[in-house]
């Protein structure tokens, strides 16, 4: 039952850099998109065009998506939260915009001080300006088995955004485990309200690992078939708006679960690795990825003297 072949789409120099309190610069934003490219994934969350007053990490999104390299076959999304951040991204020429809401209305009640309906009405001409300028739109829809607010979220719930999602154009739709606390039969359960109304190859999973769960739950979405994922190079990340939420599910680890089960997602591991080494030591810390650090070590091992 599990796919033949599994898309990645590495969110790490967006989603997995914009809460680092220390600055990152432009220039190794950049090398880090490039390293990744280079390792094979064709499909790269950037940067996010959202006010600098509340994410400082972002303030030079126009700098790192004009210093790109573009690789042919790859993929260059951004994250944009309404028209002002649509307008500021084309002329950055990305493939692809990704718009969100959220699946619990306390959380967005709470961070944006509107319904979700609200919410993700705001998005309707951002989604229909960036059709028009053919690139693709993908939604993202957070807090969809957990909130740090309202606690449980129902499939009633997520299922209510994929459907607010399809209406105004939203052409790839990404359930989000945005604080980590799903499990395999509550993740199924968001994953098959969202296949009601996209087609497989349209609907994505992405997954912290705060609880350790991650890895379970893409292998849970393999089982149904999907064959989509957000990951994030050396673990990085965690919602800022989503108190204890820790790292995206490290990319590392799951190209390794892949190549266990004979599945071909088009990346090489060791570059990879070499990728998430990179940043992490811009950052000053080993990676999270469990993978990442198993190999590191190795090869410290194999390189020792006898």
């Amino acid at each position: 039952m599990f796919p033949d072949q599994v898309t990645l789409v590495d969110v790490g120099p967006r989603d997995g850099l914009q809460n680092e309190k220390q600055p990152v610069s432009a220039a190794h934003k950049i090398e880090l998109v490039h390293r990744l490219q280079a390792a094979g994934l064709r499909e790269i969350e950037v940067t996010s065009f959202v006010s600098p007053k509340w994410v400082p990490q972002m303030a030079d999104n126009a700098e790192v998506m004009v210093g790109l390299k573009r690789k042919p076959g790859v993929r260059y999304s951004v994250l944009v939260p309404n028209m002002k951040g649509l307008e500021a991204a084309l002329p950055t020429r990305p493939d692809e915009i990704v718009v969100f809401g959220a699946a619990s209305e306390a959380f967005s009640q709470r961070n944006i001080n509107c319904s979700i309906e609200e919410s993700i009405e705001r998005f309707r001409p951002v989604a229909a300006a960036a059709r028009e300028q053919g690139l693709k739109v993908r939604g993202a829809i957070s807090c969809a088995v957990g909130c740090p607010y309202q606690g449980e979220v129902s499939a009633d719930e997520v299922e209510r955004v994929v459907r607010l999602m399809k209406d105004i154009g939203v052409q790839h739709v990404g359930v989000a485990d945005t604080i980590g606390v799903g499990t395999p039969l509550k993740v199924r359960a968001a994953m098959e309200r969202a296949l009601r109304h996209y087609p497989l190859h349209e609907v994505s999973g992405h997954f912290h690992d705060t609880y350790g769960q991650a890895v379970g739950n893409i292998y849970a979405c393999l089982e149904m078939g999907i064959h989509h994922f957000d990951t994030s190079v050396a673990g990085l990340g965690g919602c800022p708006y989503a108190k204890g939420a820790t790292g995206n599910v490290a990319t590392e680890d799951v190209v390794f679960l892949l190549q266990g089960l004979g599945i071909d997602c088009g990346v090489d591991l060791d570059a990879l690795v070499d990728a998430g080494d990179f940043i992490s030591r811009v950052l000053g810390r080993k990676p999270v990825s469990r993978a990442a650090n198993a190999l590191l070590a190795k090869r410290v091992r194999e390189e020792a003297p006898a």
